[in-house]
């Protein structure tokens, strides 16, 4: 797990009794706290700290629930993505949560994190998939 993805979401979970718990339910806990933050109207860059984490969040459900894998992404993928870091699954594929979750932000309800992970292409199977 990326530092500080462990101490944001205890910090968020203890704060707002939040069922942050890596389960593939909780990305709709996130897809609602990014809304949250969209409809109490600060700026992007005012929260932009934690629509990181969020994203680092949702991308670590995709690690223990999909069989991704944090990569750091390269210069072309930096630049479209708009992001540091990405997962890439099983077969491959890399996908962008830090990403969806600023785009919830910024469009709303048509970006959905927890959508994004059930379209995931190139899941592995989990008995684990809550």
């Amino acid at each position: 797990m990326r530092p500080g993805v462990a101490e944001f979401i205890r910090r968020v979970t203890v704060r707002n009794r939040l069922p942050l718990d890596y389960s593939v339910a909780s990305l709709r806990v996130v897809d609602r706290i990014t809304d949250g933050l969209r409809a109490a109207g600060p700026g992007r860059e005012a929260v932009a700290r934690d629509l990181f984490w969020l994203g680092a969040y949702a991308g670590e459900v995709f690690v223990r629930r999909a069989g991704a894998a944090w990569v750091d992404l390269d210069p072309g993928q930096r630049e479209l993505f708009g992001q540091p870091v990405g997962v890439r699954m099983p077969d491959g594929r890399v996908w962008n949560p830090l990403g969806k979750v600023a785009n919830r932000f910024a469009v709303g309800p048509e970006e959905s994190v927890q959508q994004m992970y059930f379209l995931l292409h190139g899941r592995a199977p989990s008995k684990a998939s809550r």
